[in-house]
């Protein structure tokens, strides 16, 4: 199927001449206007425009202007016919995007090779661009399969740990929820905006799905005990957080999801620090402390303070929302304890 041009001038002669020219291999439109030709785009759309540069009502530039600022019309590639030999002139042309420059009076033969050449760079453009685009929607594809892949397999991580610790159901979902709730609520108000700039938030919330993975290292008998754990329990216990880190370091050697595990580890070795330095396993104080380990341990205690547990029945979510605020600077980072208070009732929808 022939490709087909427009031929754009005011002069009959002109338009009839190139019409001559090309009329064997292109289908071929003459138009006397830069008004006619807008007119006919509405119903056709060529493969390439001659375009005169001296016409009345209209030029050839201000036509180029009108072509480019259309985003169906501004690949179109257009080749100024002229007798202008000015070189501002082309200056001007190819700055606002012509192809090429064709003198008149045109030959045939000149005619047609500038043509064809410019058609087959159009051609090779499309070409390339459609690879890329089929590449790029592969490659889409392919990162959300590995994306949904990485997320179940944190998920029946995070399940197993879970289900072997009875006494905290839902813990996972609902501390990640909180961790999204409040993340959400630092970028809303500007707090650590540098250290969460340029974060993958999906991929920051969803590694702290992975914060109580040590846990897998403790013995059921220490871990589902109904009552007050004995100091060497607790010293058991608190392993779980640098098991946690070198479960999580096992991973990243392993695999390509560095970011997401590098957040992961951090949720996990850090969420038992606390502001003042009384935390563990490092005694951190203030932000020695990972963003994300001040993070979760809001949320962390927040679910355990309004959870029934084993040991204890659950508070209401105002005796939660004390016991954090008197933790403020103290147990917890100060400038996130009162991002917690402006979004509580949040933290108290996400148990309902």
């Amino acid at each position: 199927m022939h490709k087909t041009i427009f031929v754009v001038d005011d002069n009959d002669t002109n338009l009839s001449v190139a019409k001559e020219a090309l009329k064997e291999q292109y289908r071929v439109i003459t138009l006397p206007s830069a008004a006619k030709m807008f007119a006919f785009l509405e119903k056709v759309t060529p493969d390439l425009i001659l375009l005169d540069i001296e016409m009345p009502e209209m030029d050839g530039f201000e036509a180029l202007k009108r072509l480019k600022n259309n985003n169906e019309q501004a690949d179109i590639p257009v080749i100024f016919l002229t007798s202008m030999t000015d070189a501002k002139v082309e200056v001007t042309g190819f700055q606002l995007g012509v192809v090429d420059f064709i003198t008149k009076p045109f030959s045939a033969p000149v005619l047609l090779n500038r043509i064809k050449t410019h058609l087959d760079i159009d051609e090779l453009i499309r070409e390339r661009t459609a690879q890329l685009q089929q590449k790029t929607a592969q490659l889409q594809q392919k990162t959300a399969q590995l994306q949904t892949l990485q997320n179940s397999i944190v998920f029946v991580i995070s399940d197993m740990v879970e289900n072997r610790d009875i006494g905290t159901g839902g813990h996972v979902e609902r501390t990640t929820k909180y961790i999204a709730i409040l993340t959400e609520a630092m970028m809303d108000r500007g707090v650590y905006a540098s250290e969460l700039e340029g974060i993958d938030m999906d991929l920051f919330i969803s590694s702290a799905r992975l914060h109580d993975v040590g846990k897998v290292s403790i013995p059921d008998l220490i871990l589902n005990k109904p009552g007050k754990l004995t100091d060497m329990e607790l010293v058991i216990m608190k392993t779980h957080a640098p098991e946690g880190e070198r479960i999580i370091d096992q991973m990243i050697s392993r695999t390509e999801a560095e970011e997401f595990l590098k957040h992961a580890k951090l949720f996990a070795g850090y969420h038992h620090e606390r502001w003042d330095g009384d935390g563990y396993p490092r005694g951190l104080a203030k932000t020695e402390i990972p963003l994300q380990g001040r993070i979760m341990a809001i949320a962390d205690v927040y679910d355990a303070l309004v959870s029934e547990r084993p040991y204890k029945t659950a508070f209401t979510a105002d005796m939660a929302q004390e016991i954090i605020m008197a933790g403020r600077g103290t147990q917890f980072d100060p400038l996130l304890a009162d991002v917690f208070l402006s979004v509580s009732a949040l933290f108290e929808s996400v148990g309902q």
